[in-house]
């Protein structure tokens, strides 16, 4: 008996239901209800293919179609992205993304989700070349003077962040009277990085990036981390480029659907 674990080749599938797909694709890209002859364009078929599609596919419950004519995900659906949501795990999810950074650009990559303590590394895949980098698992950052803290305070809501604020002395670079820089938060929030030259480790670089869930909320961030040497904190660099795509990537898989196709 042929089993989807046994065989590596390719597996036949149906044609048509690969066709139904191209439709459920164009849909989410389009990130809104549409009509039955924009949802065909975008999916690349005649609006009469598509619609025996459709029908079948508002039938068993994965479409519904409003009073005004508009294609959206119906209850199926809906149930669906309810199941894989419960399955999410950020730090699972985020592994073979960390790993992949790390290897296409020679770097560190720590991940930090928000802690008891405030933003906390969890994860560190650590770069082929020797660097003195002072993290470790369980290490807690300072929301003002690193960069994976001010990218988590720049995408927190503003009292969670003033609440945070009153430990940063206990954390990693932290000063019990620091503030965080508004003007620096909003940078941040505009160019979707922030970067830390030197600070707080002399000679260390890093470049670090949100991952959102879907509900928009901030659930990881992604740092990259090398030598002042051989580092390019150029905000429109290779280094910044890779890590924006992978953390786009993950924000897309983690629901966020602002996110689908940006990643490079």
């Amino acid at each position: 008996m042929t089993t989807f674990d046994e065989d590596a080749r390719p597996q036949r599938g149906i044609n048509a239901l690969d066709a139904t797909g191209d439709l459920l694709r164009a849909l989410v890209a389009a990130g809104e209800p549409l009509t039955l002859r924009d949802l065909a364009a975008a999916a690349g078929m005649p609006p009469a293919k598509a619609f025996a599609h459709l029908v079948s596919l508002v039938k068993v419950g994965l479409l519904a179609r409003d009073d005004a004519g508009l294609f959206h995900a119906g209850a199926l659906s809906r149930e669906l992205g309810l199941i894989a949501l419960q399955r999410l795990s950020p730090i699972r999810d985020a592994e073979s993304e960390i790993v992949a950074l790390a290897a296409s650009t020679s770097m560190t990559v720590a991940a930090a989700a928000l802690g008891p303590l405030g933003p906390t590394v969890i994860r560190l895949e650590e770069s082929a070349r020797p660097q003195h980098v002072s993290l470790r698992i369980g290490t807690a950052m300072s929301l003002v003077n690193t960069a994976i803290g001010r990218v988590f305070a720049a995408h927190l809501p503003a009292d969670m962040r003033a609440s945070l604020m009153q430990q940063d002395g206990i954390r990693l670079a932290g000063a019990a009277d620091a503030k965080p820089d508004a003007a620096r938060l909003d940078g941040i929030r505009k160019d979707g990085l922030d970067t830390a030259l030197g600070a707080p480790v002399p000679g260390i670089h890093t470049l670090a990036a949100p991952v959102f869930d879907h509900t928009g909320s901030v659930c990881l961030v992604i740092a990259l981390i090398g030598s002042a040497g051989g580092f390019d904190s150029a905000a429109d660099g290779p280094l910044a480029r890779a890590l924006l795509a992978a953390t786009r990537r993950l924000s897309w898989r983690f629901g966020l659907m602002e996110a689908n196709g940006k990643a490079d």
